[in-house]
């Protein structure tokens, strides 16, 4: 079983930047495809970005605007979060779902754990 926990979050104002970290324990963190979404009030979660095993992020809409990264060595998986906005509020996730084989990395349902979640709020 491998359990997730974020941080970082907090209220920030727009055009601020915040970095929001989640460590993984229970699982050879190495082998993990670990992925942030986000969730706010009233909508569905989306997919924000996702980074291989081997450490090849992949993005959606968010990129240039967030980068996520990992240090295997220290379990953790971050997001680097720039000129955000109001509309960049949400809970966000980390989710993790175990290599090697291939898997729609943007579709929320091949995660198989997920962290209990960090508020980000932007303040306009």
């Amino acid at each position: 079983q491998v359990q997730l926990v974020e941080s970082g979050g907090g209220l920030v104002q727009a055009g601020g930047s915040l970095r929001l970290s989640c460590t993984a324990s229970g699982h050879t963190f190495s082998s993990l495809v670990m992925a942030w979404f986000r969730q706010a009030p009233g909508k569905d979660r989306e997919f924000v970005a996702a980074v291989y095993e081997n450490g090849n992020p992949y993005y959606e809409a968010m990129k240039g605007q967030f980068t996520i990264s990992r240090d295997n060595a220290r379990n953790a998986v971050y997001l680097q979060m720039n000129s955000l906005s109001p509309e960049d509020s949400a809970v966000y996730f980390c989710a993790a779902r175990p290599g090697p084989e291939m898997f729609p990395i943007k579709d929320k349902h091949y995660y198989v754990y997920w962290g209990q979640g960090t508020l980000v709020t932007v303040s306009s």
